[in-house]
């Protein structure tokens, strides 16, 4: 297979330096706020999705330097097999984070449940479709386990 090149079309900016604070997923701490600078050239591609409530966001992991295999996730010790948990350190560095839209400002796209760190270069924005996306009958595996009875797991937010 050729290689893929891939250009950011714009960046976040969050209140994130770093991980302590943040949750690993932005429903667990939705207070913060940030928002996507959005290149000019894509500015446009922000019409009308100020009309839907959240937002996919597929962006670059530019802090991450390794690349694993297996990895223990942040909600536990034992080893997953990557494609098994949403670390930062995999092929590609590709992440994926659900997001709720505050409102588009020319370029920039305001949002809320923040967890990126700030600078991350974002690749693609996706509307996120109760149609679409929500699924019956779910199973998320190794997780199940730490959220029975509908409680957060202490570790939802990095310390």
């Amino acid at each position: 297979m050729k290689p893929i090149t891939l250009n950011p079309i714009g960046v976040v900016h969050s209140p994130y330096r770093g991980p302590e604070n943040m949750p690993v997923q932005g429903i667990f701490k939705p207070e913060p706020t940030a928002w996507v600078e959005i290149k000019e050239e894509y500015c446009n591609g922000l019409k009308d999705l100020d009309g839907f409530s959240h937002a996919i966001f597929i962006y670059y992991f530019h802090k991450s330097h390794e690349e694993l295999i297996q990895a223990s996730p942040f909600l536990e010790d034992d080893a997953h097999g990557v494609f098994a948990i949403r670390s930062p350190h995999r092929p590609n560095h590709l992440g994926l984070s659900v997001v709720k839209i505050h409102g588009v400002d020319g370029n920039k796209l305001h949002f809320s449940e923040v967890d990126v760190l700030d600078g991350t270069p974002i690749l693609d924005i996706k509307p996120y479709v109760k149609y679409f996306d929500i699924r019956d009958n779910v199973v998320s595996g190794w997780l199940d386990k730490h959220f029975k009875g509908g409680t957060i797991p202490d570790r939802a937010i990095l310390k």
